[in-house]
């Protein structure tokens, strides 16, 4: 009897083994790539944070901390960072509103043309951020923009001015072009979520007395808490990392007015060749994207329990 519990055991556990081997085998290419272009670069990154490397030299002199003291001290670290956290809330809020409007009207039964409309939505969302910026740039020249001849010709020249000029203004204007090149994405996968909406609470909701606003506040939305979770998070990723739109629309100024973490990181690394600093700068996007992330999720998961 003991020995047939054994051969027993014995077989599960040989079993046990294959399978996870063939597993494994199957996880393999894409767990190295993972490596090769994930892994590895992300640990030479943060070695090259605790030096004064400028890409340049063949030794690079170990630092420690000091990448990141320096850090703590440089104000137009504190200012890029605080350009950032703008951006998120406005660049996560405003065009995830947008879709969703836009996607519950488009939800609707009768809606004419909603594949029409879900393509012109969805259209900026394929352009290059690069062209984008090239387009919304022409759009604010002082000179020759589409804005401020809109602007002349409704009455309202006193307003016309250099859009990305004013530091004032320069962010929120570039913030405008992000968010156009974006929000078609929200609508697009915010109506995929629509299509698993129940429509039998809604049937329900209306008997009982509620209006359309409060059939999307208290049925539709409750029922995409998982799809908003997954925008919010890929857009605050995205928020945090910034950097070809702005790039090319102000390269961070005027005066640092539009400066971020990742123009900011470019600059150190690449112009000023502090490749260390700018090293230290990229784990503080990455601090930020993953912290931001996992406290949101956890948010979420301990208002749904």
């Amino acid at each position: 009897m003991a020995k047939k519990i054994l051969n027993s055991n014995f077989y599960s556990i040989k079993k046990w083994v294959y399978l996870n081997k063939t597993g494994y085998l199957f996880i393999s290419p894409a767990l190295l790539l993972y490596a090769i272009f994930f892994i590895y670069p992300f640990a030479g990154t943060v070695y090259l944070s605790l030096t004064n490397w400028n890409g340049v030299d063949p030794q690079k002199k170990f630092l420690g901390l000091n990448n990141y003291i320096r850090m703590v001290r440089d104000h137009l670290m504190w200012t890029s960072l605080s350009h950032n956290v703008i951006w998120v809330i406005i660049g996560t809020i405003v065009p995830i509103v947008i879709g969703l409007i836009l996607a519950v009207l488009l939800w609707g039964g009768n809606t004419k043309g909603r594949t029409f409309f879900r393509t012109v939505y969805f259209m900026p969302v394929i352009l290059s951020p690069v062209i984008v910026g090239i387009i919304w740039g022409w759009m604010y020249n002082p000179i020759f923009g589409m804005l401020n001849r809109i602007l002349d010709i409704i009455g309202l020249s006193s307003l016309s001015r250099g859009w990305l000029g004013d530091p004032n203004l320069a962010i929120y204007m570039v913030l405008i072009a992000a968010i156009w090149s974006y929000f078609g994405f929200c609508v697009v996968v915010l109506l995929a979520g629509l299509q698993n909406v129940n429509l039998e609470l809604h049937d329900a909701a209306r008997c009982d007395g509620a209006n359309s606003w409060q059939q999307l506040i208290h049925v539709t939305i409750p029922q995409l808490n998982h799809v908003l979770t997954m925008i919010v998070v890929y857009t605050m990723i995205g928020g945090f990392n910034v950097f070809d739109i702005v790039f090319i629309m102000t390269h961070g100024g005027p005066a640092n007015s539009t400066e971020l973490i990742a123009t900011y990181t470019y600059k150190q690394s690449f112009q000023l060749n502090s490749i260390g600093y700018g090293s230290a700068l990229c784990m503080v996007m990455t601090f930020l994207s993953l912290s931001s992330s996992y406290v949101f999720l956890k948010f979420r998961e301990r208002n749904d329990m």
